[in-house]
């Protein structure tokens, strides 16, 4: 459910109405809701939404015409609409740890992250700065990758989260490298895409032009990109003011970012309401809306839910993808 007083709570409402109870047949997987009851009614009935929420508990069935919530019991006391606190801190992270223990046990096939607050993390004494790190932390899991998703454009992030100073001192052949092989495997695995087309973004204006603009591309990225076997076609590095134009007309399936702001910018210009984020690397499928608590318009009505719905669609199609029934 994400953050108790953000916008997840609501779009989750409307994600139900719109598709899962108007459309059941739209989705072939189930849907359970690991959150709060209580706020999910609130939502409903302070915006007048008419639907039916009940208690689910592993191994029951999910009815079709009712949102199921698996609650985490984590007391809340009073909310207000957009402004977390430390009890709704401790709620979302609870969240988290409950879906990923479910499934664990094998109770469920994937997890859609609404969005989290990370400061509210911070405050709430977690060590990791956003989801995708907690969960790598939850799975052990080392070597973890975001990948943006969208019907257009798909963008990999070798550094994520990192102040831009960081970033160049961050690059190196073997996170490269590394980046470019779990790529590939998520688009084969994952999309179903047998032999991917994977561009490399360089890091610098013009790819350093020859080293005036910075030596990046000939230290570390050029030489990953060569020293790639595998299967696929890799490319670059490309000059990163063209390639997401060229990935987005369908020359690559792919492209690889050194930076997140680099490969998030254009990725939200085309798919702001309905981009994804999935997590490479983890043992579980996860999948993401691609936006945040938007505090400031919480409990008003307003927010979309074009991206939990693809984020939905996207964890769905992955684990049919894994179990080999979509070619």
């Amino acid at each position: 459910m994400g953050c108790p007083v953000g916008i997840g709570p609501e779009i989750i409402n409307k994600f139900f109405l719109e598709t899962v109870l108007a459309r059941p047949k739209s989705m072939s997987r189930p849907v359970v809701v690991v959150g709060n009851a209580e706020v999910l009614a609130r939502v409903a009935d302070e915006l007048g939404m008419r639907v039916k929420i009940q208690s689910w508990l592993p191994g029951n069935e999910v009815e079709p015409d009712v949102i199921s919530v698996f609650d985490s019991g984590t007391p809340l006391g009073k909310l207000v609409w957009g402004q977390p606190s430390l009890d709704t801190a401790r709620a979302m992270i609870a969240y988290i740890e409950d879906a990923v223990d479910l499934i664990g046990q094998g109770m469920l096939a994937a997890m859609v992250t609404c969005p989290i607050s990370k400061i509210s993390l911070q405050q709430a004494g977690s060590p990791f700065p956003g989801h995708t790190e907690m969960l790598a932390s939850l799975t052990s899991t080392h070597h973890y990758r975001m990948m943006m998703a969208g019907s257009r454009l798909r963008v990999i992030l070798v550094t994520i989260h990192e102040p831009l100073n960081r970033v160049s001192s961050l690059l190196n052949r073997k996170e490269i490298q590394d980046c470019i092989a779990m790529t590939v495997r998520s688009l084969q695995r994952d999309f179903g895409i047998p032999s991917p087309r994977v561009a490399v973004a360089g890091l610098n204006p013009h790819c350093g032009e020859n080293g005036m603009f910075g030596d990046e591309e000939d230290v570390c990225i050029t030489p990953a990109v060569n020293a790639y076997s595998g299967p696929g076609e890799i490319s670059g590095p490309w000059p990163p003011d063209t390639v997401f134009h060229r990935a987005a007309a369908g020359e690559h399936d792919a492209v690889i970012a050194m930076y997140h702001d680099q490969g998030l910018i254009p990725f939200k210009l085309l798919h702001f309401k309905d981009g994804v984020n999935v997590t490479l690397g983890l043992p579980i499928v996860r999948t993401s809306v691609d936006h945040g608590t938007a505090y400031d318009i919480a409990g008003q009505g307003v927010a979309d839910p074009a991206s939990l719905e693809a984020a939905v669609r996207m964890a769905t199609d992955i684990c049919r993808h894994r179990a080999g029934k979509l070619q």
